[in-house]
């Protein structure tokens, strides 16, 4: 397994892990940015980070039927942990605003589901998955990203498994520390294009 150390490293030399001034689709502003599609563009680079986060997983959880992911950004991790743990997996995507089963996935009956993502901050998309697999008559391991944000904030009360943990500070326009004020913000990411 990487280390945090090396994890990091990993984050940082893709471009997964900026740091600056910059302003968040929440309107808030941080010294740090998380965009893992720029990990994920490079394949050798993620897959030491996907390896990882398996081998975390199969420790915790002995017994998974099924990995879903939430579109757009849990997809391709999804995928790569369903490949490295011989698991079947599959997508939600936004319907009309709310996330639902399409191309014929289906989510049956009593088998155990471990929810992967991309990022987890407030935990909104993995919750939103989570009504799915309830709806469906499944059961919910847990979950598990790349990198847990939520700074034990989120919304989900069973575990995240993350291969990396970071409390990254946000703060109101009105409140920017000396440090922020001095850097020109950016607004990074994909939300409202």
């Amino acid at each position: 397994m990487l280390s945090l150390k090396e994890s990091l490293k990993i984050l940082k030399e893709t471009n997964a892990l900026l740091e600056g001034h910059f302003i968040l689709s929440s309107g808030l502003h941080s010294p740090q940015y998380v965009q893992c599609a720029q990990l994920l563009s490079k394949p050798d680079k993620a897959s030491k980070i996907c390896k990882s986060l398996s081998q975390k997983i199969s420790k915790e959880f002995k017994e998974i039927d099924l990995i879903l992911s939430p579109a757009m950004g849990g997809i391709i991790i999804g995928y790569e942990i369903g490949k490295l743990l011989k698991k079947e997996t599959i997508f939600s995507e936004r319907v009309n605003g709310k996330f639902q089963l399409r191309r014929d996935f289906l989510i049956k009956k009593n088998q155990k589901v471990l929810i992967v993502e991309d990022v987890i901050t407030t935990g909104k998309s993995s919750i939103e998955c989570s009504k799915l697999v309830l709806k469906n008559g499944a059961k919910i391991l847990g979950y598990a990203c790349i990198i847990d944000r939520s700074d034990g904030k989120s919304k989900i009360k069973k575990k995240i498994i993350s291969q990396v943990k970071l409390d990254i500070p946000t703060y109101s326009k009105q409140n920017l520390p000396k440090s922020l004020l001095s850097i020109k913000a950016i607004k990074p990411g994909s939300r409202n294009l």
